[in-house]
């Protein structure tokens, strides 16, 4: 579902409504809200939303905080998704630490993904591992969360989380895998700007190529998924 706006701002404003629409849902239904956040600029405008305009309008005592994807480094790293997230969003709404479920960037990457697989399974106690919303950006490569091209994560058939180690950068991160973000109940792409244009065609209309295209790979087997694009984001697609 294709969902286009004419800015920015409007875009993010949709998404923001979406949210609350989802976690109120969720809260009423099972009385509580998970939710995987993703990191990088563009959802840091989001989460400061959430924050201002509408923290009023989701019971956020009843909401838990995971993470799509992590970069190795300690949590006072500016590059940390759980640092950015923490300022934009945990700390002006006062969330409870245990609500919070940050990856444990102090291990080895390859410990942290398999603490991290094993903090989300007890989380979800045995029940189906699907979180209620999960939050995805686009890379300008079509990566989406860690999964980026020709690594060997596109592959796993599992629903796990797993450590990736980037050749061009030399550096690990920690994310989830297809299989597990393809569990959830909603999955939500943030994209606007007129830089994400082509990844965003190569990604929704070309043929099928995970391995340059990663975000392909995304198809929810049983839930929806959404796109919320500005008109830029969305200049390319026929």
């Amino acid at each position: 579902m294709l969902n286009i706006f004419d800015t920015a701002d409007e875009v993010l404003a949709a998404l923001a409504e979406y949210f609350v629409k989802i976690a109120n849902q969720a809260i009423a239904e099972q009385g509580k809200f998970s939710v995987a956040l993703s990191g990088g600029s563009s959802p840091k405008k989001l989460y400061e939303l959430l924050a201002s305009s509408y923290k009023d309008k989701v019971e956020w005592r009843k909401v838990y905080f995971f993470f799509g994807d992590e970069r190795n480094v300690p949590h006072t790293d500016p590059e940390s998704n759980y640092l950015m997230a923490k300022k934009a969003l945990f700390d002006p709404l006062n969330i409870e630490p245990s609500h919070i479920f940050p990856v444990d960037t102090s291990l080895a990457p390859k410990d942290a993904a398999q603490k991290y697989g094993d903090e989300i399974l007890e989380f979800f106690d045995e029940n189906d591992v699907s979180f209620d919303l999960v939050l995805l950006g686009l890379g300008d490569n079509s990566h989406t969360a860690s999964l980026f091209p020709y690594t060997p994560v596109l592959h796993d058939r599992i629903p796990g989380v797993k450590e990736v180690f980037l050749e061009d950068q030399q550096v690990y991160r920690i994310t989830l895998n297809a299989p597990l973000i393809n569990e959830a109940n909603h999955i939500a792409f943030l994209v606007y700007g007129e830089s994400k244009a082509i990844a965003v065609h190569h990604v929704l209309e070309d043929d099928e190529d995970i391995e340059n295209y990663p975000a392909q790979l995304i198809e929810p087997i049983v839930g929806e998924i959404q796109w919320f694009l500005d008109k830029a984001a969305a200049s390319m697609l026929k």
